[in-house]
Order: C-alpha cells, then sequence, then structure tokens
C-alpha cells in the first residue's frame, strides 16, 4: 500500500472495532468512523476519523472485527505544505492515505502534526482524532 502510516511510538494499545467482513484493509490505513462504532477505509476529504488499522484486514474471511490506534506517533505522507504543530485532516484523494494541514474552522481533525513537510514528504504525526460540530 502507499503512503501507509506507520507507528514509530506506541503510546496506546489499540482497540477492536467492529469492520464489514467483505472488505480488505491493509495494516496502516486511516480509518473512517461509522456508526456504530465502525471503522472503514478512509476515502474522502475530512472523513471523520476511528484511527489507523493496526492489524490486516482480509477480504470475505469471516471476521469483522479489527484493531485500531487511536492515539499514537505515526509516519505519514504530506499533501501540500505542513507546519509543525498544524491540526491535521485526511487529504484528497483520501483513499491515498495523505494528510493536509486542516483549514479554520475544519471539524474532523486526525491529529497534529510534529514535524514541517511538503507534498509528497514523510513527517512525524501525532494520531489524535476527534470531531467538533462548531455549525
Amino acid at each position: 500500500m502507499a503512503n501507509e502510516h506507520t507507528l514509530m511510538i506506541e503510546t496506546e494499545l489499540p482497540i477492536p472495532m467492529t469492520c464489514s467482513n467483505t472488505t480488505g484493509i491493509e495494516k496502516g490505513t486511516l480509518l473512517k468512523l461509522t456508526d456504530p462504532f465502525t471503522a472503514s477505509a478512509s476515502a474522502a476529504a475530512e472523513d471523520i476519523i476511528a484511527g489507523v488499522a493496526a492489524e490486516e484486514k482480509i477480504a470475505n474471511n469471516g471476521i469483522t472485527k479489527i484493531s485500531v490506534y487511536r492515539g499514537g506517533i505515526f509516519k505519514a505522507t504530506a499533501s501540500g505544505s505542513i507546519s509543525v504543530g498544524d491540526a491535521l485532516i485526511s487529504a484528497v484523494p483520501a483513499s491515498t492515505n495523505l494528510l493536509a494541514t486542516a483549514a479554520v474552522n475544519s471539524e474532523d481533525i486526525v491529529g497534529i502534526a510534529l514535524e514541517t513537510a511538503t507534498t509528497g514528504e514523510s513527517f512525524l504525526y501525532e494520531l489524535k482524532p476527534f470531531t467538533m460540530n462548531l455549525a
């Protein structure tokens, strides 16, 4: 997989979340959160983030749980310019696992940049997914 999120420092243990039996998810994939407490591969900019896949999920293997990191220090790839301390969002297209700097009033945050990076460059970030309704 291109641009996977690589765990560098484990600060929290992964937790089990529900996932579809029919879907394959690679380790290091940025995951979207849906109801009820379900994770799937992020596929759009500014998705509500569940976390990062801690393991591979093979399609049609009968398993409907996946281990998900919701905290930790990860290495990811930048989409656009990112400065240390920036809040991060899933980027367009999200299927590439890229992260971008959040715009003013972005509601669905992935985490915080720990290094400065430019397009295509890898950098460290702290995974801290949260959503805030600003409307």
